[in-house]
């Protein structure tokens, strides 16, 4: 979604067509002889819609696919490999709502002493109305923001993902890449609220985009601070290359929670208007597989554009006070 005010599902899919019509510098995509073999990828939300079409080009290119998803097991990744014909293609059952689920899927790739090159965080939700997971926090908040950052936090401690901050195989000269997919709604958002951190929020249909835009805010927010704390060497060389980006409008199945009377509205539109899943894929492909991603940290796309995310976002006493907020919700939790 774009960059402008979102104070309702139509301006939101207003800014979505506009954003497709900008004049912007866009990079050119990555050749699709540029190969991964060898490279063993994790795509989360992988079942259908980004996080299937991205699974589908990065396994054309070679590399080891591990699709982690809720559910679509197994044969979304059947399809997977009939479409790029690459047999090194599995899927793993996550539910990013469950703490307890993200241990069991961290505790079995570090039993099976699985060594990521990618990880892209894609899943995401947008219920119709406010409810919380199991543990009591806002669905929203928790698997746009909160279960990246615990799984992340599992990866790298255990060296799934080489790292230098944990002393876990730094590999500087092949620096591994965190992609996570966000959202221009970040810049819209209202402010995150850190008296109240983590506190569930009543809302209902038109207040939906608002909160959705706060969580890409959380996690446009964490992204930034992540690639400052895994990243302080000294010569600027990257020890994780850190990205973020806006797909876009797409035309998926993100808004399979609108209210009934409003589907025969959206789905029409976002069928001729907004991308298709494949085409959206493609500033991921860029930041997984471009050479000039793999030597920098912290960029930000939107669509196929370079740019910088917020302010807001890019603050370094935010993104830290962030970052003490969260783990001291997720001590509360009994999950750090």
């Amino acid at each position: 979604m774009g960059g402008r005010s979102h104070g309702n599902p139509f301006s939101a899919v207003l800014s979505g067509l506009l954003d497709q019509r900008s004049n912007e510098a866009r990079v050119t995509p990555v050749p699709s002889d540029v190969r991964l073999d060898g490279r063993t990828c994790l795509v989360t939300g992988a079942n259908s819609g980004l996080g299937k079409a991205t699974a589908i080009r990065l396994a054309k290119r070679g590399a080891h696919v591990i699709m982690a998803c809720r559910s679509g097991i197994p044969e979304a990744g059947e399809d997977v490999k009939r479409q790029s014909v690459n047999d090194k293609v599995e899927m793993m059952q996550i539910d990013l709502s469950d703490f307890e689920s993200i241990d069991r899927f961290c505790d079995e790739l570090r039993n099976r002493n699985v060594t990521l090159d990618v990880a892209v965080f894609n899943a995401g939700v947008v219920p119709a109305t406010s409810r919380t997971n199991k543990h009591g926090l806002d669905l929203m908040f928790a698997v746009n923001f909160v279960a990246k950052f615990v799984l992340l936090d599992r990866l790298l401690r255990a060296g799934v993902i080489p790292n230098a901050v944990y002393g876990n195989n730094s590999r500087a000269d092949d620096p591994p890449r965190v992609i996570f997919v966000s959202s221009e709604t970040h810049r819209s958002s209202i402010p995150i609220d850190f008296d109240h951190f983590g506190e569930p929020v009543e809302y209902g249909i038109s207040d939906g985009v608002k909160y959705y835009g706060l969580s890409k805010l959380h996690l446009t927010t964490y992204f930034h601070e992540l690639s400052r704390r895994l990243n302080q060497g000294v010569d600027g060389s990257p020890d994780v290359c850190v990205h973020a980006l806006c797909p876009g409008a797409i035309n998926s199945n993100m808004a399979r929670e609108a209210p009934a009377w409003l589907k025969p509205i959206l789905k029409p539109v976002m069928a001729l208007f907004f991308q298709s899943p494949e085409k959206a894929s493609l500033p991921v492909d860029y930041l997984v597989v471009s050479d000039e991603m793999g030597r920098k940290t912290g960029g930000f796309m939107h669509m196929m554009r370079m740019k910088e995310s917020s302010e807001a976002s890019m603050d370094p006493k935010k993104g830290a006070l962030l970052w003490s907020k969260t783990e001291e919700l997720l001590r509360t939790q009994g999950v750090l």
